[in-house]
């Protein structure tokens, strides 16, 4: 087996315990309750960079045939299984954040303490085409 083959996974496995350990650090300060909100936004944004990152990783690896050719089934399904559960607590966090946020919104609304920058109608859940979606936001 080429030793650059070797290399290259054994310089991603460090890259990412390097990572693992920074963000384990930085969790140490976020628990502290040092931050502000846009550190809370950074903090997220950074996040889901490396989730993309790391799940692409994991998507082109799965396509891979020197991978697939050799893994075993074992390293298949814990692979499956932990990207399942993964998918699933996603899943709940959307629904969840989703649906307070716009809880939020049309609370906010009816206390006309909408930005007007931002929204150049009040909200009713009557005039809501598409609830519980993100992206349609009406602005000036």
């Amino acid at each position: 087996m080429e030793n650059g083959y070797l290399s290259n996974l054994d310089e991603w496995i460090k890259m990412q315990k390097n990572l693992l350990n920074t963000v384990k650090e930085m969790e140490k300060k976020y628990q502290a309750g040092d931050v502000d909100r846009l550190d809370l936004i950074l903090a997220t944004r950074v996040a889901f960079q490396h989730i993309m990152r790391t799940i692409k990783a994991f998507d082109q690896w799965l396509q891979d045939p020197q991978i697939i050719r050799h893994m075993p089934k074992e390293m298949l399904e814990d692979v499956m299984k932990t990207t399942w559960s993964l998918l699933e607590t996603l899943l709940e966090l959307d629904i969840r954040h989703t649906s307070e946020f716009r809880d939020l919104v049309l609370k906010l609304s009816k206390e006309g303490k909408l930005d007007p920058l931002i929204w150049n109608r009040p909200l009713t859940e009557e005039n809501q085409q598409q609830p519980n979606r993100r992206g349609n936001f009406m602005t000036m």
